[in-house]
């Protein structure tokens, strides 16, 4: 029994600084998870009491966090002197358990799990928190493939005290971003480029960096930011290789990196946000005399966006590092930044001044045309902005045909025109439809045909038919998703004796009575 409240069950899991009890809150009646400081032996005082401040810190910081998609902190108790932490219990598999045991995850998959992901993370981005060892055993999967990250023991909270032992590495070398294998400051960035790197292992079968346990020699392969682009990625390729830019500031946000894994999802084309576009220098406060604007110093740091503009990152963060900047200069004293000040105001005065009698002259010559005089004096024209790029609520289709589909993909998907009043399918009615489907196929195309849109019905009941024939039987392997107005399903397709495997996306639409229909189909 635990602070006279927690009951003790069974151990499920253990890490470096603790283990992990399924245990039952007697007071409230709930499952629970306990997770106790574990102490290494010959620990001194000071470092006993070093680790029982870590671990206090690891409750306040995850306290602060409340997200769907995060393990919650409901407590912090004391056992015999040493803190443990009260967590929320979820009966689940981590990503790393998944990925031993099934190998490679299909692209759709991972971008579901990664947009659950990214929204936390986004999350603790704007509280202040930064979770500095994201990695696949600390994303743990329920039901449906529920995501919720866990194990928040080492990240640091911006401006809270750091109390990890000095000359102790915090993080996984393997998923480490580069700036940080460089020995600098975790910042929101290096969280994206954490998460680039686990789902890029849940495709590829392994870390950017690959693995050693040699784990001086890793962490030098990390600091130089070089890797073989995903083989294996398909859809997802393009959002991984913005999360996996070496250069902190050239990454998107962890907002923007959600919205490039949901594109994925959703079959849209994947955003290109420009290097450097999500970490914007703040605005300039108001000051109480004007100074000439101040070119960035080579090699300078960005800093993270104010709060409230949409991307993601607290205002007082600490901003992302540029890899390979120089150290920060030391503070040059008030007087000769005067002396620079008023030098620069004379300086742009001469030069105001020269600009005016040039001007003057020009417009002053005899003879010259009112005409002549307005070229002379319009603007240089703006070079046009780069064109933004495109989205479409059409989901891409693959260039090579699926081997196997509910439906050959039409590369048209607009959906039955339907009323603003109409009554949307609820969730339990899509799923319905979904699994009503596959019933149906490939015995009774009749009816199956009846539940298709317009889109999958545009290829001809013909053709239609002539796939269907040549699959012996289709079952659903688990449970479907619902994701926005997708339904994500695992098909395994029998056909000639073999069993095929397949992740599938259905585009959901309704009839004009408002009955849910399948009107688009992807596969990976």
């Amino acid at each position: 029994m635990i602070a006279g409240r927690y009951r003790l069950q069974q151990k499920i899991g253990s890490g470096a600084m603790g283990v992990v009890w399924q245990a039952v809150d007697e007071r409230l009646h709930r499952t629970i998870a306990v997770k106790q400081l574990l102490l290494q032996p010959g620990y001194t005082p000071e470092e006993t009491e070093e680790a029982r401040e870590r671990s206090m810190r690891e409750g306040r910081i995850a306290a602060r966090l409340q997200h769907q998609h995060a393990i919650a902190v409901f407590d912090v108790a004391e056992d015999e002197g040493q803190p443990v932490l009260i967590m929320e219990y979820l009966p689940s598999t981590s990503l790393a358990a998944i990925i031993d045991e099934q190998g490679v995850q299909p692209a759709l998959r991972v971008a579901h799990i990664g947009v659950q992901v990214a929204g936390a993370l986004a999350a603790a981005h704007m509280a202040g928190i930064v979770h500095r060892d994201l990695k696949p055993g600390n994303i743990l999967l329920g039901e449906n493939d529920l995501a919720k990250i866990t194990d928040f023991g080492i990240s640091r909270a911006i401006g809270d005290v750091a109390v990890t032992k000095s000359g102790i590495l915090a993080g996984t070398p393997a998923y480490l971003a580069p700036e940080v294998a460089l020995g600098r400051d975790p910042a929101p960035a290096s969280d994206v480029f954490s998460l680039g790197s686990t789902l890029y292992a849940s495709i590829e079968g392994g870390p950017p960096f690959g693995t050693d346990e040699n784990a001086i020699s890793l962490l030098h392969r990390v600091a130089r930011g070089q890797f073989d682009p995903p083989r294996q990625a398909g859809p997802m390729a393009p959002a991984l290789m913005q999360m996996l830019r070496p250069d902190p500031v050239d990454r998107p946000t962890m907002a923007q990196t959600r919205e490039l894994l949901q594109a994925v999802l959703d079959g849209r084309p994947v955003p290109n946000f420009a290097p450097g576009a999500g970490w914007a220098r703040p605005a300039p406060q108001p000051a109480a005399a004007p100074a000439p604007p101040q070119p960035p110093q080579a090699g300078g740091t960005l800093h993270a966006p104010q709060a409230g503009l949409g991307n993601g990152t607290n205002p007082n963060a600490s901003p992302p590092t540029r890899v390979g900047a120089a150290a920060p200069q030391a503070a040059v004293e008030p007087e000769r930044r005067r002396g620079k000040t008023v030098a620069l105001w004379f300086v742009a005065i001469v030069v105001a001044a020269l600009i005016g009698i040039m001007a003057v002259n020009a417009f002053g010559q005899p003879g010259a045309s009112s005409d002549q005089g307005a070229s002379q004096s319009s603007p240089a024209p703006q070079p046009e902005p780069a064109p933004a790029s495109t989205t479409s609520a059409a989901p891409t289709t693959t260039s090579a045909p699926p081997s196997t589909s509910a439906a050959p993909t039409s590369t048209s998907s607009s959906a039955p025109t339907t009323s603003s009043q109409q009554k949307k399918p609820t969730k339990k009615e899509l799923l319905s439809t979904v699994e009503k489907y596959y019933e149906l196929v490939p015995d009774d195309l009749d009816k199956a045909w009846k539940l298709l849109g317009p889109s999958l019905k545009s290829q001809g009941k013909e053709k239609y038919e002539k796939f269907w024939k040549q699959i012996d039987d289709v079952k659903i392997v688990g449970d479907p998703m619902l994701s926005g107005s997708n339904v994500l399903v695992n098909l395994q397709y029998t056909k000639d004796g073999k069993k095929i495997t397949e992740m599938h996306v259905l585009g959901m639409a309704q009839t004009e009575d408002g009955d849910p229909v399948i009107n688009t189909d992807r596969h990976t």
